[in-house]
């Protein structure tokens, strides 16, 4: 991770870089975004959390070397040095066992930790804030902090094993829950600079009665929140006035920058200006897969105007009807019935990700593309449902082929992270980090 390092140094020497972490499990979006990555000669973060990959399979029935391999043989295939993948382990900890004795979650957790590090994940968020079975609620910062440096040795013990570079932490987690708000919002709190101190401090103690001390300068980034989310239909926009005492907070702590969650569907405007304000690594995850559905919505009306409803994939209504038929992924958070089909579509929260590796979706996707890509879509239905990527492949820089419109639609989005990431880097220097 010493591209990270000296990325942290840069922005502490006051060039406004940052990183974006690619928080998504979909083979199509990993796919776009290490397209991207490679068209700009950058490296890609990419990051599996603690439900999503675990020892055990996860829910996407990967383990971390499984979900190495997955990625890199993606990398691969697209052309992209495997060394440009840096791989990021993201609310690792006991979050997965809440419903056991602290002792039992933490022991779990720590399997979990080594496997992480022993895949060769550098990027390390240790998250032991959740309360476990008999905790209190809320755990106190000192508690949270003394569990976290427990998985950091962990993580050290595993990285000298595996050996290649040094893993860096992030410490700290956000307020709402990881994946977006359950509920309406309206504004958020913004982490208060004594709330952030308080937890670097009793971090760097817990390190340093843990015998941690080589590892603290690798503590790398914080968990805050700068006041940004998103609920169902909404999203609360970065205010920069609101976060000005936290963001000057940053600036007498060393080696350490932000690090802002649920940062999906933020302007590109707003981006740039938490990058600029020291929210530096910035994950985005249903925002892409948002852009996704967005494109293949728009690929099964392209479909059915083609086909005149007749020998098409039915590819929404076969999506639609098994998130009916199984609704274990949304029914808790689309509590009013008479819009549960609106919301299963078209909510923020993007639920619907989770069901896109069901084998009758899958299918049906496969049709939809193979049916694209036996009569390409005509440049008029281009221009009706897909408007900016009809501008690309006329311009010629986009094939209208149907994989191709559909990466370039989650592609979009993603050049605007690294356009607020990088905007104004010395690129150049930073590529001699590897």
């Amino acid at each position: 991770m010493e591209y990270l390092l000296e990325l942290v140094r840069r922005h502490k020497d006051g060039e406004p870089v940052g990183i974006h972490s690619v928080c998504s499990a979909h083979p199509l979006v990993i796919e776009a975004a290490l397209e991207t990555g490679r068209e700009r000669g950058l490296p890609v973060l990419v990051e599996a959390t603690s439900n999503q990959v675990d020892q055990d399979g996860g829910y996407t029935g990967m383990t971390p070397a499984a979900f190495r391999d997955f990625v890199h043989g993606i990398a691969d295939r697209v052309g992209l040095a495997r060394e440009r993948v840096l791989l990021g382990g993201d609310h690792l900890g006991p979050n997965a066992w809440q419903d056991r004795d602290a002792d039992a979650a933490m022991a779990r957790a720590e399997v979990l930790i080594d496997q992480y590090v022993a895949a060769g994940f550098r990027k390390i968020h240790l998250d032991c804030s959740m309360s476990c079975a008999g905790d209190p609620v809320p755990l106190p910062d000192a508690t949270v902090a003394a569990r976290a440096a427990r998985l950091a040795a962990v993580a050290e013990r595993a990285w000298r094993v595996a050996g290649g570079g040094a893993p860096v932490y992030i410490v700290g987690t956000e307020v709402p829950v990881p994946g977006g708000a359950h509920e309406d919002l309206q504004e958020l709190a913004v982490t208060t600079p004594a709330a952030a101190a308080a937890t670097i401090d009793a971090h760097r103690v817990a390190f340093e009665a843990a015998g941690l001390d080589a590892a603290w300068p690798r503590v790398v980034g914080l968990v805050v929140q700068p006041g940004v989310e998103f609920d169902h239909h909404k999203v609360i926009d970065y205010r920069p006035e609101r976060a000005q005492a936290l963001s000057r907070f940053i600036e007498g702590v060393p080696g350490m920058l932000f690090e802002a969650h649920s940062t999906d569907y933020q302007t590109p405007e707003g981006l740039a200006a938490l990058v600029r304000d020291h929210f530096a690594i910035l994950k985005a995850g249903p925002g892409l897969t948002f852009a996704l559905r967005e494109t293949l919505w728009a690929l099964a009306d392209i479909e059915h105007e083609m086909t005149a409803g007749a020998g098409g994939s039915r590819f929404k209504e076969v999506v639609l009807d098994t998130m009916r038929a199984e609704p274990g992924y949304w029914q808790k958070y689309y509590h009013d019935p008479a819009r549960a089909r609106f919301d299963q579509q078209y909510s923020l929260s993007d639920r619907i990700r989770y069901y896109w590796p069901h084998p009758a979706i899958q299918a049906a996707q496969a049709q939809l593309l193979a049916n694209l890509e036996r009569t390409a879509p005509p440049l008029t239905l281009l221009s009706q449902y897909l408007p900016a990527q009809y501008e690309a492949v006329r311009a010629g820089r986009l094939r209208n082929r149907p994989a191709d419109l559909l990466k370039e639609g989650v592609a979009r989005v993603l050049r605007q992270y690294m356009d607020a990431c990088m905007a104004g880097a010395a690129t150049k220097e930073l590529e001699t980090c590897w």
